[in-house]
């Protein structure tokens, strides 16, 4: 899988920009405020529909602009598909596959893979547990795009359920507010058992690939093992050595259906919904001990460029090839950390580099350089892609 051609209009920095990509390493030099990593960035939303930076679509919409254009031609075992995202200040987004407009943005999700490693992957390790959650349902959604519906439905009925346990909670429990909410339980864990037994499938088949990549770029530490920590589900579902059956999305909805009706008077008490996969946790352990508060600083960085090393080999082993993304962080790392992710970036059929200057990124990726710099007055400085001049040979 590799971007043949990427496109954007009004996406942050860039007022518009047509780039004709290959195969191989490219990486876009330029100092940091110049746009570069705008690029990823929109590269990984055509991916994930959302940005690795910010949590809300504004701050992608350049300044005065209306809205903001994504397009990609992406090629995937011989076949061409252009994939083209709106993003629409005060108004729905919406999506092409091939021109044609599709009902969902989320439709396209699943044509273009990505595993992207920046700088503000730390949080994976540091940082609360949403990071976690956010960084298994992307994954789950690569693997199984469908997942997304799944995920937008649970995240509904959450709301849905969540105002009627404020409101029943203020008032008198009423035998109408108590038999709504016995509804919006079966469907709360009719959508969480199907994104629990997802998220339990993929800690258990990403497992190996985390533990060889920590030891790869970490020998000398402690082993890292990944689990799933909920706190209502029976212990024997969160072994990450336990394979899955075919009968889990079944036995985790019964499951969450007794926690809740469990779990009812609390929740009537708190107004807040306190069983559910929007509770749950990655556990990231070093030795016997937490990653988050135990690690060192390498050992965090080692431990988040593992999980998105991880990531990139699980894909790969279940039949994708996804474009890798690097957003500054060869700078970042150490020595070992630097060969060990560039072992990988070169075996990768396509991966898009960004980075402040060429000796940032090591040779051997022989990385073809696209120059990005900025014009125009500071308030809406345009970022631009220039010749670079004299720039050729390895990067």
């Amino acid at each position: 899988m590799f971007i043949r051609a990427l496109s954007l209009r009004d996406f942050r920095s860039w007022e518009q920009a047509e780039l004709e990509l290959s195969p191989g390493r490219t990486v876009f030099l330029g100092s940091n405020g110049n746009g570069k990593t705008n690029l990823l960035e929109a590269v990984g939303y055509l991916a994930t529909l959302g940005s690795h930076r910010v949590a809300a679509d504004a701050p992608l919409i350049r300044m005065g602009a209306d809205r903001a254009r994504i397009g990609a031609t992406v090629v995937n075992t011989g076949r061409e598909l252009r994939i083209d995202l709106e993003l629409n200040q005060g108004a729905a987004n919406r999506g092409q596959i091939n021109r044609s407009p599709v009902r969902r943005p989320r439709e396209i999700l699943g044509i273009l893979q990505t595993v992207l490693f920046a700088p503000e992957d730390l949080a994976l390790v540091r940082g609360d547990p949403g990071e976690r959650r956010r960084f298994l349902d992307e994954l789950c959604t690569a693997r199984l795009p469908r997942l997304a519906g799944v995920r937008a439905d649970y995240d509904r009925v959450l709301r849905q359920r969540s105002a009627l346990l404020k409101t029943a909670g203020r008032q008198a429990r009423s035998k109408s507010d108590l038999s709504t909410l016995d509804v919006w339980d079966g469907h709360l864990a009719a959508h969480a058992s199907v994104l629990l037994a997802q998220r339990l499938r993929l800690v258990h088949e990403l497992y190996p690939y985390l533990a060889q990549a920590y030891s790869s770029i970490a020998p000398e530490s402690r082993p890292a093992t990944i689990g799933y920590r909920s706190s209502y589900l029976p212990s024997e579902l969160l072994d990450a050595a336990r394979a899955p059956q075919p009968d889990d999305t079944a036995a985790l909805e019964a499951v969450v259906l007794r926690e809740l009706g469990v779990a009812r008077p609390k929740e009537l008490d708190r107004g807040v919904c306190l069983v559910g996969p929007h509770r749950d946790d990655l556990d990231l352990v070093l030795g016997d001990a937490p990653a988050k508060g135990f690690a060192s600083h390498g050992e965090s960085w080692s431990f988040a460029l593992a999980l998105r090393l991880g990531a990139f080999e699980l894909l790969r082993a279940t039949g994708a090839e996804p474009v890798l993304l690097l957003d500054d962080v060869f700078a970042e790392l150490d020595r070992r950390r630097r060969t060990a992710l560039a072992e990988v970036a070169v075996g990768a059929e396509q991966v898009l580099i960004t980075a402040a200057v060429r000796e940032d990124v090591p040779a051997e990726l022989a990385a073809i350089p696209m120059r990005v710099e900025t014009f125009g007055e500071a308030t809406r400085r345009t970022s631009r892609i220039v010749e670079p001049a004299a720039e050729s040979g390895s990067g």
